[in-house]
């Protein structure tokens, strides 16, 4: 198995997990209202969303990720309009909300880890 192949199925491991991990995160009321697919879609969103401010960062000269906040309700407005623009939907960003924090949670508790 070639290295790009070896990277593809850890990502998609990752997703799985950071998936998983947002679904037990959210509250119940949420959790009925956004499906597995929903959240995968919201994940590649952040994903994009990441590498946007990570570019407008290092355009400004700001070097270190650490220096870089994220503004969650935002973030979550965002990830409402981008999937009204994508027509996957009309989402509260109040529910988003839930979404990103799930995220960057994981990623705290994944990043400790390593």
């Amino acid at each position: 198995m070639s290295t790009f192949e070896e990277d593809l199925i850890a990502d998609a491991e990752d997703d799985r997990l950071t998936v998983e991990y947002i679904r037990n995160y959210l509250p119940q009321e949420v959790k009925e209202r956004l499906s597995e697919d929903d959240l995968y879609y919201f994940l590649d969103v952040i994903d994009e969303y990441y590498t946007t401010l990570l570019e407008k960062a290092n355009r400004a000269g700001v070097r270190d990720d650490e220096d870089i906040s994220i503004d969650i309700d935002e973030a979550a407005a965002h990830l409402a309009r981008q999937a009204r623009k994508d027509k996957m939907g009309d989402f509260d960003p109040e529910d988003l909300r839930w979404v990103v924090e799930g995220e960057l949670e994981y990623g705290e508790q994944a990043g400790g880890e390593e």
